[in-house]
């Protein structure tokens, strides 16, 4: 959300555009404005809210940059209290929801989710983007979403090329951020897809191994 990344992006003076929400949106830091939006159809939002609850999962709704949820549950909690977030419960999603929200997100278990991403993503081919974010977290967005294509927006708006581009991963949804840039990297705990796609590995997360990249392309120009 960019909500949660604003503070951080300001205490380190960026003023540079942020990509959040998986790509859906790029927003300017100092302002707030939202340069990119892609949010989901209402029609498939709709359909991934009763699919999901139904499936017996709960589900995060992100609306106008907040989050939304049909009851406080301790999943609900698990995620809002991880991103420091304020909680909106507002009964069934399915009868509150009348926009497109940015996002959807299904929390629970790992290994189910896994089950339940299975069965999604032939479903919602074309219709959505579908990822896990991290093991406990399945993400819906529009299908045009991406990192890489909230990437690629940054570096039509700034005038840089995949070719000057690093990019750092460590999650499943990453897969489109590692692919646009000329040199992708993972961090040593990253999930396996991601390792594969990697030019260049660096120590966990953890182990702080952005930290370390930056530092090593910053000492090189020295």
């Amino acid at each position: 959300m960019f909500r949660s990344a604003r503070p951080y992006v300001l205490e380190a003076g960026i003023d540079d555009p942020v990509i959040c929400y998986q790509g859906a949106v790029v927003a300017d830091p100092t302002t707030g404005e939202f340069l990119r939006h892609v949010p989901i159809p209402l029609p498939d939002a709709l359909d991934v809210i009763d699919t999901v609850t139904e499936a017996g999962f709960h589900l995060n709704c992100y609306v106008d940059d907040l989050l939304y949820v049909a009851e406080v549950t301790p999943e609900a909690r698990r995620y809002a209290d991880f991103q420091h977030l304020e909680i909106h419960a507002v009964g069934p999603l399915n009868e509150w929801l009348r926009k497109p929200p940015t996002k959807l997100v299904a929390v629970g278990d790992e290994h189910a989710l896994d089950e339940l991403e299975a069965e999604l993503k032939p479903l919602y081919a074309g219709r959505l983007f579908v990822s896990k974010s991290l093991p406990y977290f399945l993400e819906f967005a529009h299908p045009d979403v991406s990192k890489g294509a909230g990437l690629q927006f940054v570096a039509d708006l700034l005038g840089f090329d995949p070719a000057h581009t690093a990019a750092c991963g460590d999650g499943e949804n990453d897969r489109e951020l590692l692919d646009w840039a000329g040199f992708p990297v993972a961090v040593a705990n990253a999930h396996e897809e991601i390792l594969r796609r990697a030019k260049l590995v660096v120590p966990s997360v953890e182990d702080e191994g952005v930290a370390v990249l930056l530092e090593t392309y910053l000492d090189s120009l020295s």
